[in-house]
This record gives C-alpha cells, structure tokens and sequence, in this order.
C-alpha cells in the first residue's frame, strides 16, 4: 500500500488570518480552511452487500447510529435511529440488554464515561444523559442543534451544530458559549491537556480553550473529515471519509504530525488506550481496521471482515473486543481480535 509521508505544519491563528462571512456556504478569497464555494459535511461511502461472514459475534437489532463502551460501569450502549433508543449491554453478558432506553428522537453521537452516557439528539435539541448501568434518563433543552456532548470534570461540553458554537453546561446550566471561525461544530474531544471541536462542514479542527471561552487556532482535515477520537499521547485522531486517511493531531499547539493513507472509505473511529490501537471502520469495504499508533505513523494490526454499512464503532478497552454497529439493521458485531 502506498505511504503518505508524516507532515508536521505550524498552526496558523485563524482570527489574524482568516476574514469570514456569517454565511457558512460562501468562500472567502483569503480563507485558507475552505477550498469550496458551497462545502458539505462529508458522509460515508455506501456499503457493498457482505460477501465475507462478519467475524465474530452479531447481536441482532436495527439500524444503530452510535456505540460506546463505559469502563466504570463495564456496560456497552448502543444507540439505535429507530425506535430512538439506547440499549445498555453488561460487559459481562452480552446475551441480551439489561436496560433500554426511549429517546426523544434519535441519537446521532454517543459519549460514555464514569457511569454515564451522553447523547446528542439535535433533531430535538436535546442532550440526554443516562446513568450506567441503572438507565436512568435526564434531557436538557439546548438551544439549537447539540451534535455531541462530553463530560469535562464538573462541566458538560457540548457541541452545537447550528449555532456554530461549543456551549459549557454547569450543573444543567449554560456557563459559556464559544464561538469563532466554526461554520459547523460537530464533535467535540478531550485530550485531558486540551479541546478540539471538529467541524465537518468546513472539513477542519480548532482548539477550544475552554477557561479562556476563545476558538483558537485551526487547521484543515483533510478533504472531509468525518469523525474524531483523543488518544493516549495527547493527539486527536480524525478520519478524512473523502481522501481515504487517518490524520492525527497534536496539540497546544494544533499540529498536523501524520496523515496515512486508509483506502476503503474510512469513516467510524473508537481508541483503545490500553493497546494503543485505533479502530477505523471502512464503510466502502466492511471492515474494521485496527491500527498500532505509538510510533512515527500507524502500523496495522488487525483487519477484519464487518457487517453492513459499519459506521459505528466503539471498544472496550478492559478486554480489548471491539463493537461495530451496522446502519443498514443488521446488527452490532462483538470482535474480539
């Protein structure tokens, strides 16, 4: 397979360098992030009919949207697009949902940490949160679209699509809105020393510095960037579903170090931390790839055959098995590598 080298660039600050419109569809000539008059968000590559059995286990159920796995609790929740739901698995006993949970309308991100899970609902404006494993269900109201939220200590980060902006809850309480030279933020990630928000529509990443409420520097990522992930050395891991490639960033400052060639439609990414493996799903092939990123530039590990249309993929970093969900309704695959 053909090598993209590793690249290392220097952040430019986007509010000295950078003259946007309020309209998210209209190029500006100095714009340097944005390479097309009329962007959008970046999807993922439509999936051929399996020709190989999916490896491992399938767990029968509709079309799910995201997966997470929360260690503290040792429960995996799978969120399906319809019935909206949650369906909270024991870790231990996979057999059957111990807990499932009605959602106001589908969740579109999954989050999963310290006994709870987060999900973005921006169909209803509404970020719910879920207790693991007891299910129990609280929802705020967020003005506009939340496309993900993430527990920060004390506070909840939450990205809000529409309103090109990441809001800071405090006990259910907005405490800050940050916005800048975002046309649409889709996810948020936590390195535990930094913020990046992802936003797709521009296919780029900024910092966040959240004590400060500024949208620092940016960088473009890729020629669409579709999902982000923070891994163990202080980087966020982004997919681009377009050029076929795994990015990884440093940070403070932001900095592109690697951008390897992925082929297959790379899209779904979840990290082991223990293994140091990131999983990528490859939605034009039905595959999930496993690849080592402690060193100069990913190493493949693992390949495995998927379900259907694998968007989504989350891992239990306890024992090292992987959870692929199928978009198409045909399951969530339990690989254990």
């Amino acid at each position: 397979m053909r090598r993209l080298a590793a690249v290392s660039r220097i952040a430019i600050p986007l509010a000295g360098a950078l003259a946007l419109s309020a309209c998210s569809s209209s190029a500006q000539p100095n714009d340097s992030l944005q390479v097309v008059a009329h962007p959008t968000a970046a999807t993922p590559a439509a999936s051929p009919a399996v020709s190989v059995p999916p490896a491992g286990q399938v767990l029968a159920m509709p079309a799910v949207s995201a997966i997470a796995a929360d260690q503290q609790s040792r429960t995996l929740v799978v969120a399906l697009a319809q019935p909206p739901e949650l369906r909270i698995y024991d870790l231990g006993s996979l057999d059957a949902p111990k807990k499932t949970v009605s959602l106001p309308g589908p969740a579109e991100s999954l989050s999963a940490s310290a006994g709870q899970a987060i999900a973005g609902v921006p169909s209803k404006g509404v970020l719910a949160r879920v207790a693991l494993p007891s299910g129990q269900l609280n929802t705020e109201k967020v003005a506009g679209q939340p496309a993900a939220g993430l527990a920060d200590g004390a506070d909840t980060l939450v990205a809000v699509r529409d309103r090109k902006a990441v809001e800071v809850l405090t006990n259910g309480a907005v405490s800050k809105t940050i916005t800048g030279q975002l046309y649409s933020a889709d996810d948020v990630v936590d390195t535990g020393n930094s913020v990046v928000v992802l936003d797709r529509l521009r296919t780029a990443v900024f910092s966040v510095n959240v004590q400060a409420g500024t949208m620092d520097e940016g960088l473009r990522a890729g020629d669409g960037a579709a999902n982000a992930v923070a891994d163990s050395y202080g980087r966020v891991l982004v997919t681009d579903a377009r050029a076929g490639a795994l990015l990884a960033f440093s940070t403070n400052p932001l900095i592109l170090r690697q951008r390897y060639p992925v082929p297959g439609g790379a899209y779904g990414i979840a990290y082991d931390a223990k293994r140091s493996l990131a999983w990528v799903t490859l939605t034009a092939r039905n595959e999930v790839v496993g690849y080592d990123v402690r060193g100069g530039e990913p190493t493949e590990k693992y390949r495995f055959p998927t379900v259907r249309q694998p968007n989504s993929v989350g891992v239990d970093d306890q024992s090292g098995r992987v959870f692929v969900g199928s978009a198409a309704g045909e399951g969530t695959q339990v690989i254990q590598p």
